[in-house]
C-alpha cells in the first residue's frame, strides 16, 4: 500500500521571495489617498514589480510591518510614499524594505534569484542584483 506523502514535489508549490527593494527611504505620506504604496515606475521595474501587484513592507525606523499593493509613480522620481491607512505607520525619511512573493514549483525553488535593489539617498540605486 502506497503511503500518503504530504511532501509530494508534483503536488506542492512553495512561496518564496521574488523582487525587493530594500532602503527605500519615505518621499512623502498621503492620509487622503485611497490606500497603496506609491513607487517611481523605474525602481518597481528595475526590481520587478508590477502595478497592483501585492507587497510586504517593513518600516526599518520602528519596526511596523504592512501588506498593501504597488501603484506606479513618475519615473525617475524617487517617489515612495505611504497611502491611506499605510501612512500612519511611517514618516517621511524611513527606511523601508518591500518585498513581494511568488509561488513556484519546489525543482525551481531550488535554484531561485530573486530581484533586489538596495537604494541610498534620494533613493538612487546603489546596487541591483540576483541573490
Amino acid at each position: 500500500m502506497e503511503r500518503f506523502n504530504a511532501f509530494n514535489e508534483q503536488t506542492m508549490h512553495v512561496h518564496i521571495l521574488k523582487s525587493k527593494i530594500h532602503r527605500a527611504q519615505v518621499t512623502a505620506a498621503s492620509l487622503d489617498y485611497e490606500g497603496s504604496l506609491t513607487i517611481a515606475s523605474d525602481l518597481m521595474e528595475l526590481a520587478g514589480l508590477l502595478p497592483y501587484e501585492r507587497i510586504l513592507c517593513g518600516n526599518l525606523a520602528n519596526g511596523e510591518r504592512f501588506e498593501t499593493y504597488v501603484i506606479p509613480g513618475e519615473r525617475e522620481s524617487g517617489a515612495i510614499v505611504l497611502n491611506g491607512a499605510t501612512a500612519h505607520l511611517g514618516k517621511v525619511g524611513d527606511r523601508l524594505t518591500i518585498m513581494s512573493f511568488t509561488v513556484v514549483d519546489p525543482s525551481l525553488a531550488k535554484r531561485w534569484e530573486p530581484r533586489v535593489i538596495v537604494l541610498g539617498d534620494n533613493n538612487t540605486v546603489l546596487q541591483e542584483r540576483r541573490n
